[in-house]
């Protein structure tokens, strides 16, 4: 016996809250974004953060893309234990104190590369594999206007020319646009914003090395808006599942969302109104300005998550009644985040359980 929900058919026993994913949709999402960059002429390198599981990292590379980006050190560590042999941390991790050893450790095992934005980082990963058989490679983290990390792409040159002095291998630059996902407009100016931080940058890293650099961006809504020169490696990550966020932001249609929250309604306090079993703990509390509520009901567009705590979803705007028990499927305004608050993603195929994928690293570390 099944429940259909779209956009992703769940089985009716499954015990909630509960991360499920749709085998097939999420298969066309790899395909897509792979087929995007093998037309583009760039190398994809996805964002692994998204799903933390090793099992879906070797699906995109199987699919063509050249490794993956990860976030922390523990989240390389997993990857390589799951079988990627070629990571780049894409954050400008301190290597001091105890992690110096695990950043050695990895090394020597694997194709490794992490982000840097000061010279005081790139000191502490210069200590951290010194007298290493091989080089480790860096990539130069450039501020596009996020306003987050990395450095002005005019300094590029010079910090690049100091990791090299090091005795660390520079690999080319990278930068996020994340300021694209400020509002559902700001898309276009954060891609013009991140290809100028490149060619920038990139100008500089061509004669300080004497060869083309790696330029390594993108997010979801920049990479989906088009990727142009200089350009070449992209990193985006929710496109697997997708989310509500990508609705908006890319016009993600509904029915090519691969991941849902499932839950069940374990209360019906009024007229129109529910409550479920998925708070902020399974569908984070994660809301843009731009989005109204803390997720999507496909089978309810006209209803609205109003409210979150820790295990309850009130659901206000019901056109149709529900009864306690109902299996629904919930997308996340945010799926990365969701994500990390599983312990492992159900994999259903036709509504029938056919797989269970863990949910490799939850710690920042």
């Amino acid at each position: 016996m099944r429940v259909r929900m779209a956009p992703i058919e769940l089985p009716v026993d499954v015990d909630t809250p509960a991360l499920v994913v749709d085998r097939e949709r999420m298969t066309a999402n790899v395909e897509r974004m792979a087929t995007l960059a093998r037309n583009a002429g760039v190398a994809l390198r996805p964002h692994a953060k998204t799903h933390k599981s090793p099992p879906i990292g070797c699906q995109q590379v199987a699919h063509g893309a050249a490794g993956l980006t990860v976030a922390t050190l523990a989240e390389a560590e997993a990857f390589a234990a799951g079988g990627c042999d070629d990571l780049f941390i894409a954050y400008p991790m301190w290597a001091g104190h105890g992690r110096a050893a695990r950043v050695r450790a990895l090394h020597e095992r694997i194709r490794l590369a992490i982000g840097v934005d000061s010279t005081a980082g790139a000191d502490a990963l210069a200590r951290a594999v010194r007298g290493a058989p091989d080089p480790l490679d860096v990539l130069v983290e450039l501020d596009c206007g996020g306003r987050r990390t990395g450095i002005d792409a005019a300094a590029a040159g010079e910090l690049a020319g100091y990791c090299l002095r090091l005795g660390l291998n520079v690999r080319g630059a990278f930068t996020h646009p994340g300021h694209a996902y400020a509002h559902p407009a700001a898309t276009p100016a954060a891609a013009a914003d991140e290809r100028d931080a490149l060619a920038t940058a990139g100008a500089a890293l061509t004669r300080l090395l004497g060869r083309p650099p790696v330029l390594s961006g993108g997010s979801t809504p920049t990479t989906v808006d088009g990727v142009d020169a200089p350009l070449t490696e992209i990193r985006p990550g929710t496109y697997v599942f997708g989310d509500r966020q990508q609705t908006v932001l890319t016009g993600l249609p509904v029915e090519q969302i691969a991941l849902v929250v499932a839950a069940r309604v374990v209360s019906v306090p009024r007229p129109g109104e529910a409550v479920l079993d998925a708070g902020s703990k399974a569908l984070s509390g994660d809301r843009p300005e731009w989005l109204s509520g803390y997720g999507l009901l496909p089978q309810a567009p006209g209803a609205t998550i109003d409210a979150i705590t820790e295990e309850h979803a009130v659901v206000r705007g019901l056109e149709r009644p529900v009864a306690v028990g109902d299996l629904v499927g919930v997308v996340p305004n945010h799926v990365c985040s969701a994500v990390n608050l599983g312990r492992e993603i159900l994999v259903v195929s036709a509504g029938v359980l056919v797989d269970t994928w863990p949910i490799a690293s939850r710690t920042a570390r």
